[in-house]
């Protein structure tokens, strides 16, 4: 008998994934709908030159989810069933040090190959909380949270052996692949458990985001990403469908040069109806606003050069400080045009992007690296922009000292290596550049 292969299982994963988050947020359903509407178009429109970045059938597949954790051991357990499915960690992204701070750190799921990321690229963009950093947390809240974490099971142990079982063998037999699918999915599915009114109360006074990891005893889909190749034009047609966007797109601006890294937006979180149990035990109808319909557009890679670049033209639009969206449009607009080449050929040639080497019709070419991964401070940004005004930025007390987390903390939480994102570009280039001998 064969076994489902990792990316078989990774497919289908995403696949029920989205089915799932479809059924609970109705408004995706719209979004992946006009997504599909603008992507037909562009191609249409511009032809070949629209799959530059990958063909449109990967890209009409791919997806990036987010998800948030509580404590080391649940990001272990989930670096299991990722590993199941080809998905590895790659990046270390800390989000308590971006313009919106969010009191965790963060690493991107995905398959490290090229040929993986073309049969299937699905990410998940996977968040856990910093319990022990005193500037969002006090060692009384610490304690009580912690233990609060310790008493929940995310991941069952089948799930986790049938996962483990995937890894070492390289898939899963067809009935074990249908159980691991199915426990997978359902982690991730949103609880009807009520919600401690009281406790989750508590934690929003700290962070909204705390609240949704340490508020419940169970985890579910952030949100569930599709790729436009025009994000633009998706915005206003959201919008025209009366679905209230959030200000801005957020990473590099729309502009006459080439598309790079990433950008993101998303229409703003929704009223969800959820039951909360009251300090007195009754149960009441309320809701929560922590789940949103992210897209995303995603341009060629930087290399470190590039992105140095990158951040310092960002930091540059920051530091004016203007106050509607189309200001800063028009001022970074203006930025990028003083900081990059106007070419994908003027990226690479100063050193600034990633491209592979190819042989096509007998000539040798270069083709754009896309950029697989994330940045913190448009994650950050998504963020704040969904959730309001009271508990967008955590509640940070700048008088404590910042808990010290990097790579390594994070590699030996899980057991496992986090990938560079610039090696693996660097590595993918080298391996076209062999391959021609």
């Amino acid at each position: 008998m064969s076994l489902v292969p990792p990316w078989r299982l990774r497919a289908d994963f995403a696949a029920r994934l989205s089915d799932v988050y479809g059924r609970e947020v109705p408004a995706y359903a719209t979004l992946l709908l006009l997504t599909q509407e603008v992507n037909a178009d562009v191609v249409a429109e511009r032809g070949r030159d629209a799959e530059r970045l990958g063909s449109i059938e990967r890209v009409s597949a791919e997806r990036h989810g987010a998800i948030r954790l509580g404590t080391t051991d649940e990001l272990s357990q989930v670096a299991t069933v990722f590993a199941a499915m080809g998905m590895e960690p790659v990046g270390f992204y800390d989000l308590r040090e971006a313009a919106s701070p969010v009191p965790v750190v963060s690493t991107a799921f995905r398959p490290v190959l090229a040929e993986e990321l073309a049969r299937n690229p699905f990410r998940v963009f996977t968040s856990v909380l910093t319990t022990s950093d005193r500037r969002f947390f006090s060692a009384d809240l610490q304690s009580r949270l912690d233990r609060f974490l310790a008493g929940r099971e995310l991941f069952s142990p089948e799930l986790l052996r049938l996962a483990a079982r995937a890894e070492a063998d390289g898939g899963l037999a067809p009935d074990d692949a249908e159980r691991f699918l199915s426990l997978a999915t359902a982690v991730f599915e949103l609880s009807p458990e009520p919600v401690d009114q009281a406790w989750y109360d508590e934690l929003a006074a700290v962070s909204a985001v705390a609240a949704d990891v340490g508020g419940l005893r169970s985890t579910h889909v952030n949100h569930l990403a599709p790729r436009v190749l025009d994000i633009d034009a998706l915005y206003a047609r959201m919008s025209a469908r009366g679905i209230t966007m959030i200000d801005d797109i957020q990473g590099p601006p729309a502009w006459d040069g080439p598309d790079v890294l990433l950008r993101q937006t998303s229409f703003r979180a929704l009223a969800e109806p959820r039951s909360f149990r009251l300090p007195d035990g009754s149960v009441v109808t309320g809701d929560l606003r922590v789940r949103f319909g992210e897209v995303e557009a995603r341009g060629i890679a930087l290399t470190r050069e590039g992105r140095a670049v990158y951040d310092a033209a960002l930091a540059e639009v920051a530091a004016l400080a203007l106050p509607t969206a189309a200001q800063r449009r028009a001022a970074a607009v203006q930025v990028w045009q003083q900081s990059f080449p106007a070419t994908e050929t003027g990226l690479v040639d100063a050193g600034l992007a990633f491209a592979e080497h190819r042989v096509v019709a007998g000539r040798h070419v270069r083709v754009p690296v896309v950029y697989e991964d994330f940045l913190p401070q448009s994650a950050a940004g998504i963020f704040a922009s969904n959730l309001a005004a009271a508990t967008a930025t955590a509640t940070a007390d700048a008088t404590q000292a910042a808990v010290e987390l990097d790579a390594d903390w994070l590699a030996d939480a899980m057991g496992r290596d986090v990938h560079d994102p610039f090696e693996l570009y660097a590595a993918q280039v080298e391996r076209s550049r062999a391959a021609l001998g």
